[in-house]
């Protein structure tokens, strides 16, 4: 069966000259149904483009970005894809919280492998991410997948981070919107972490630190051999910030191990999409000069 034929176009609108498009497709990696949402611009007509991966955060799925960040509009003027998949697995057999909780299970994927039962058969969103959905988009659109960089934001901003640190011969670029930046040290993180890899925060887990941005960046520092363009924003008014994020911890981190990379904060921003949308263009324009170079 061809590429063409595993994916059904659920949904097509012109947008800023090019083309905002939603399919969905059978993942063999996590073993259901998944969506994502892909934005060509004019240039895809001609021309491979390169291309930026969004990771959304909690609760969301492949459209939030889509409608409410406003992100065609530069990307279009760059000539950029940009590829949103959806945050977790989905359908009737996948497991979920038993508690109905927002921040485990359906749309809060962590953008991990999960090694523990009832999760690992499905929830392997970082193999997903990093080799099958790229791997789909190379051979079905006119994406080139040697100029690639990723983004996203909180629970997403986590898995770029964690994703474009441990693969940096992968991407040539990396920001983040308000990102998780240690799930070791917060509920968000240490809840998820516990079901999906096992363990417990005090257990020093291996596959624990490997998931966590801060001890990635404090590993690469100390020798510097993975260092890559790195851009996080982050808002003063976040109301996750002190309890879930941990932002100055990274700071502290880059700056002990010397790693490069460029943190703002964000004067009276919140965690919200309104946040994303104000300096999104600044995010698309720091992809686009590693992009194109």
């Amino acid at each position: 069966m061809s590429i063409k034929h595993m994916l059904e176009k659920i949904n097509e609108v012109l947008c800023f000259g090019g083309k905002q498009l939603r399919y969905k497709h059978q993942s063999e990696v996590l073993s259901c149904e998944m969506h994502f949402s892909i934005f060509l611009p004019a240039e895809a007509t001609i021309t491979a483009v390169p291309v930026v991966y969004w990771l959304s955060g909690l609760t969301c799925n492949d459209e939030n970005f889509v409608t409410k960040a406003g992100a065609q509009r530069f990307a279009a003027e760059y000539g950029i894809a940009i590829v949103c998949p959806d945050t977790s697995p989905r359908g009737v057999d996948i497991p979920d919280d038993p508690d109905g909780a927002y921040d485990f299970g359906l749309g809060a994927g962590f953008y991990v492998n999960a090694t523990e039962n009832p999760w690992a058969t499905h929830y392997r969103m970082y193999d997903y991410v990093l080799d099958e959905l790229p791997g789909l988009i190379n051979k079905a659109f006119p994406v080139d997948n040697d100029r690639m960089s990723i983004s996203g934001h909180s629970m997403g901003g986590h898995g770029a981070l964690t994703i474009a640190l441990k693969n940096t011969h992968r991407y040539k670029s990396v920001s983040a919107f308000a990102p998780i930046c240690s799930p070791i040290n917060c509920p968000w993180g240490q809840k998820a972490l516990t079901h999906y890899l096992g363990g417990t925060p005090n257990s020093n887990n291996e596959n624990w630190l490997d998931h966590d941005t801060v001890m990635l960046v404090q590993r690469a520092g100390l020798s510097l051999e993975n260092v890559m363009p790195v851009l996080v924003d982050q808002g003063d008014a976040d109301n996750f910030l002190a309890e879930q994020l941990n932002t100055q911890l990274l700071i502290d981190t880059a700056k002990e191990v010397g790693f490069p990379m460029q943190i703002r904060f964000q004067a009276g921003y919140d965690h919200s999409y309104f946040f994303i949308a104000t300096f999104i263009d600044e995010h698309i324009k720091f992809h686009a000069q590693h992009l194109h170079n």
